[in-house]
């Protein structure tokens, strides 16, 4: 535990030290929630609510596949990272730091979503919810993490930034987080419940009351979340014996 808080520190204090990856990570969730939410369904108490769940959501995808597919991807390039590979501690602290930082990340990011749904829109939800869907939020990152570490390990810098644009945009607008969930256009509708995003949307949703998660939606979450794994772990490994051979 000491290692691993060690190694959360420090990559904390050293994300903290580009103020802009802080005011970027908070700005884009917040600034989709001000200039679309509040002028289309601030005064809707349901409708607010939901959108602003979806900002959320939408503030987990860019903490997950930026922070790590970015961050992990500029580490590889620096000559510290193969020696803090050297250590007895192992890989298990450092990947845990990593998880850490980027959950924190996801809280900076949330905090405007969530001041701009208190004071500007008619959204509710009770403090248990609230605490509902800190923790659906919480599990709904878990495939943007994975699918981030993987992109991290397995590409160079320039590469990982390409992918992960080419990724976040098409799951956000595809799992319906910036569109009406209940009236979603066809398109949207079709492929929705194949993607991680809208299986961490329901989640999130269900967590402040509204609507249940539907059976394929959840299956595919849990999909994407294995698959994620196992490719994290695959480029993770073929890096270490690329680095070691």
């Amino acid at each position: 535990m000491a290692l691993l808080l060690t190694h959360t520190r420090y990559q904390l204090l050293e994300t903290v030290r580009v103020p802009i990856a802080l005011v970027g990570n908070a700005f884009f969730p917040g600034a989709a929630m001000l200039f679309f939410v509040v002028p289309a369904a601030g005064d809707h108490p349901v409708g607010a609510t939901i959108a602003a769940a979806s900002m959320m959501t939408f503030s987990v995808m860019t903490s997950g596949l930026f922070t790590h597919g970015l961050g992990v991807a500029e580490d590889r390039a620096q000559p510290w990272d193969p020696y803090t590979r050297t250590l007895p501690a192992g890989p298990w602290p450092r990947f845990g730091a990593r998880i850490l930082t980027a959950l924190g990340m996801t809280l900076i990011g949330i905090l405007p979503v969530l001041a701009i749904a208190v004071f500007l829109t008619e959204a509710t939800a009770t403090p248990l919810q609230l605490l509902l869907g800190l923790g659906a939020l919480v599990v709904g990152s878990i495939p943007f993490q994975l699918l981030g570490l993987f992109i991290g390990y397995a590409l160079p810098m320039k590469a990982a930034v390409a992918v992960v644009q080419l990724l976040f945009f098409p799951m956000a607008v595809g799992g319906g987080l910036l569109t009406n969930p209940m009236d979603p256009p066809a398109f949207i509708a079709a492929v929705a419940p194949f993607l991680p995003s809208r299986g961490a949307a329901e989640l999130v949703w269900a967590a402040v009351g509204y609507n249940t998660p539907r059976p394929l939606t959840m299956v595919m979450f849990g999909v994407w979340i294995v698959v994620a794994g196992a490719l994290a772990l695959w480029a993770y490994r073929r890096d270490e014996g690329n680095r070691f051979s």
